[in-house]
């Protein structure tokens, strides 16, 4: 197994393993888990994000990792229209090879799958 492979298979069992605490949390969320999900939704309508990518963003605003990740789950999105939507923003701005341009995705925080369909998506 390659070290992409196991890293990938590792996170997939992370997020099966606590998945029923954040079903447990969703039942009764917190302020702070409410007010996440209103800023991911205000972000969503702004500009493409990935799920990382909010994520990430949901903390620098100063909430928690745990707040971040529940507004991010917690919202309704179609990350591959998200990953679409943030190539032809790039290409709107400069030039890009199909490789660059999912890799530029991947580095935003798509994964593999949605940034191939999101340069697909554009027309690459």
């Amino acid at each position: 197994m390659t070290m992409k492979k196991l890293l990938v298979f590792l996170i997939l069992a992370l997020f099966l393993i606590t998945m029923p605490l954040s079903v447990a949390a969703s039942e009764n969320p917190t302020i702070g888990e409410k007010n996440a999900v209103k800023k991911a939704i205000n972000y969503i309508e702004l500009m493409p994000f990935s799920q990382k990518g909010l994520i990430h963003q949901l903390e620098f605003e100063g909430f928690s990792n745990k707040e971040s990740v529940y507004g991010a789950t917690h919202i309704e999105v179609d990350w591959n229209e998200q990953a679409a939507l943030k190539a032809q923003s790039y290409l709107d701005l400069m030039s890009f090879s199909k490789k660059g341009l999912i890799h530029q995705l991947e580095f935003e925080g798509f994964t593999k799958e949605q940034a191939e369909y999101g340069v697909e998506a554009v027309g690459y």
